[in-house]
């Protein structure tokens, strides 16, 4: 237990001596992709969030829409974006729940892939059955 013991305390106490090196976010555009259609809950919920986080944080704040094969197009969009913050997924159940439930080859994992930020709406599902 000693063994690690030092060197964690020699890295806290570095850690804490060096100044802050933060860099400006955003620095450029951020995209909002959602994978439904134009006009839809999801793209009206991400285009009010956008222009909100425009205002916010001074740069702009674009959403793409990206429908197809079940959400799959824009979810796989957002996969390979590259992770800095700068593309965000409107990502709801179909994408992140169902589709990998539903497929046994999605080209994205969403347990991998995707780091949750916020709630920002829930829209309730009703099954009926008679």
């Amino acid at each position: 237990m000693k063994r690690w013991c030092l060197p964690v305390l020699v890295a806290l106490v570095a850690g804490l001596c060096l100044p802050a090196m933060a860099q400006d976010y955003p620095a450029r555009q951020v995209t909002i992709i959602v994978p439904f259609a134009p006009g839809g809950s999801a793209d009206i919920i991400a285009r009010l969030y956008a222009q909100k986080l425009s205002e916010r944080v001074g740069k702009p704040v674009v959403v793409e829409n990206r429908a197809g094969a079940g959400t799959v197009v824009g979810a796989s969009a957002a996969a390979r974006a590259a992770p800095d913050g700068y593309t965000l997924l409107m990502g709801g159940s179909s994408a992140l729940a169902y589709n990998p439930t539903l497929h046994k080859n999605l080209p994205y994992d969403p347990a991998k892939d995707f780091v949750p930020l916020a709630h920002v709406a829930a829209i309730p599902f009703v099954l009926v059955v008679q």
